[in-house]
C-alpha cells in the first residue's frame, strides 16, 4: 500500500532525465514508484495532478533562516509551504559561535531540511555588514572544530568579500575562509559586490567547485565589460567555479544575466532570500525562477538549476524523484503567457510562464500553512511594501469566516430539555 498517489502530473526530473506525463507514489516518506497508470487502488491517498507540474523539492543554494537572532534572518516555515522549496541552504548566517543555536532553533525543528554554510567569521551575520573587521573572529581553528560536530549539517563556507564587509582587511578574510574550505574539504562560496576587493583579485583564491554568488550583480563592476563576460569571470568558469544567481535585494541584473547565459554560463538559481529580499523583489524562489525564463533559460533547465544542480554542488541527497529518494515534491500550476519581470534596477523582460505552487511535500508529508511574522523594526520599507504587508494581515484577518445558519452544521445544537434545563438528548455539543 502506498501512502500517496500524485495521478496525471507533468513530471519533471532533470535528474533522472523524466519529462513526461506519470504518477508518483510515496510510501514510508520515500519515492516508491514513478510511472504512467499506477494503480489508485493500492493508495491510502489519491491527488489528482493532472494539469500541473510536479518536480523535486526545490533547492534554495543561498538564503539566510536564523530567525530571531541576526539582522538577515526570517522564518522558512512561512515561505516553504507555499513556495515548493523543501531543502534550505543557510549562507553563512551562522559562524562558529552561534552554529549549535543554529541547529537547535532552525534546522532541528524544520519539517524540511536546513542546511548551512559556515561563516569564516565566528560573529555570523549577527549584523548588516562588518563581520570580517576584527581579524580574532575569523578562527579558523575554531570553525574547524565546530564544523566537525555539525558535518550533516555544515555543508560549505560562506565569506562575504565586498569593501563593506571586509574593511581594512583586503583579501585576508578570504585567505582564510578559502584555508577553512580546504581543510573540511568542502566548497568555498564568495558573495561579491562592491569592490575592492574586485573580480581579478578573488580569482586566485577560488578552486573547482568553490561558489561565486551574486554572479549577475550589477553593482560588481568587472563581472561583464562591453556586454560580455570578462576575462576572470571566463577563468572561473574554465576552473570549474560554479556560478550562483543569489538574487537578493540589490544583486541582480538582466544585462548581465544575459551577457552571461550567451557565454554559455547557465547559473544556479536561487534567491538570497532573507528578511529584506522577501518584501522584493526577489519574494521567493519560484519567482527568481520566472526571471531566468524571462532571460532565456528553459524550463527544464531552469528546473535543474534550482534542484538537483545546487543538491550537486554541496553533495545533498535532494532534488530528485528517483526511486528512493526522499519524498520532497513540489507541485506547480504552470500559466502560460507574457509575465513582466524586474531585476533590482528597474529593468523589466517577460517570462513566457508564471508559476504557482499548489502544494509541497516534505518526506511525503504536505506542508500545511503557516503565517509570516511583521517584519523587524531594522528593515527598510518602500510605501508600497508597507501598503502591501498591511494588506496582507487583512486579507489573513477577512480570510477567518463565522457560520451562522442552522444548514452550515451537520448538527445544529438541540434546545435545552426545559423541564430539567438540560441538554434534549444525551450526546448534544459540549
Amino acid at each position: 500500500m502506498w501512502d500517496l498517489l500524485l495521478r496525471g502530473g507533468r513530471v519533471i526530473d532533470p535528474a533522472s532525465g523524466r519529462d513526461e506525463t506519470a504518477d508518483v507514489a510515496v510510501r514510508a516518506g520515500r519515492i516508491a514508484a514513478v510511472a504512467a497508470g499506477l494503480p489508485g487502488e493500492r493508495a491510502a491517498s489519491t491527488v489528482d495532478a493532472s494539469g500541473r507540474l510536479v518536480l523535486p523539492g526545490l533547492v534554495d543554494l543561498h538564503t539566510h533562516v536564523w530567525h530571531g537572532a541576526t539582522y538577515w534572518g526570517l522564518d522558512p516555515e512561512a515561505l516553504a509551504w507555499r513556495t515548493g522549496v523543501t531543502t534550505w541552504v543557510d549562507a553563512g548566517s551562522a559562524g562558529a559561535y552561534a552554529m549549535e543555536g543554529m541547529r537547535r532553533a532552525v534546522a532541528d525543528p524544520a519539517p524540511f531540511r536546513v542546511h548551512a554554510m559556515i561563516n569564516v567569521s565566528g560573529l555570523g551575520l549577527v549584523g548588516r555588514t562588518g563581520e570580517h573587521h576584527v581579524l580574532d573572529n575569523l578562527d579558523v581553528d575554531a570553525a574547524v572544530a565546530v564544523a566537525a560536530r555539525h558535518g550533516d549539517l555544515v555543508r560549505g563556507v560562506k565569506a562575504r568579500i565586498d569593501r563593506h564587509t571586509v574593511g581594512a582587511h583586503g583579501l585576508e578574510p578570504l585567505r582564510r575562509a578559502a584555508d577553512l574550505a580546504r581543510r573540511l574539504e568542502r566548497p568555498l562560496m564568495v558573495h561579491i559586490g562592491y569592490g575592492p576587493p574586485d573580480l581579478a583579485d578573488v580569482e586566485p583564491l577560488l578552486a573547482e567547485g568553490d561558489i561565486l554568488t551574486h554572479c549577475a550583480t550589477g553593482v560588481a563592476a568587472d563581472l561583464v565589460a562591453d556586454g560580455r563576460p570578462t576575462d576572470a569571470l571566463l577563468r572561473l568558469r574554465d576552473a570549474g567555479v560554479v556560478f550562483d544567481l543569489g538574487h537578493g535585494s540589490g544583486a541582480f541584473d538582466f544585462d548581465v544575466l544575459e551577457a552571461e547565459l550567451a557565454a554559455g554560463i547557465e547559473p544556479i538559481v536561487s534567491t538570497d532570500l532573507h528578511i529584506r529580499s522577501v518584501h522584493g523583489p526577489a519574494f521567493d524562489l519560484p519567482t527568481v525562477m520566472g526571471k531566468a525564463l524571462a532571460a532565456g533559460m528553459g524550463l527544464t533547465e531552469t528546473v535543474a538549476a534550482a534542484t538537483v544542480r545546487p543538491a550537486r554542488a554541496l553533495g545533498l541527497a535532494a532534488g530528485t524523484l528517483e526511486v528512493g529518494a526522499r519524498a520532497d515534491i513540489a507541485v506547480f500550476a504552470a500559466e502560460r503567457g507574457r509575465f513582466p519581470t524586474v531585476d533590482v534596477h528597474g529593468g523589466v523582460r517577460e517570462a513566457p510562464i508564471r508559476l504557482s505552487n499548489t502544494a509541497t511535500y516534505a518526506a511525503g508529508r504536505l506542508l500545511l500553512p503557516h503565517a509570516a511574522a511583521p517584519p523587524p523594526a531594522w528593515v527598510p520599507l518602500s510605501d508600497a511594501q508597507r501598503r502591501a504587508e498591511a494588506d496582507r494581515h487583512e486579507r489573513v484577518r477577512a480570510s477567518v469566516r463565522h457560520l451562522d445558519r442552522p444548514e452550515d452544521f451537520d448538527e445544529p445544537f438541540p434546545r435545552p430539555d426545559r423541564a430539567t434545563g438540560g441538554p434534549a438528548a444525551t450526546g448534544a455539543p459540549r
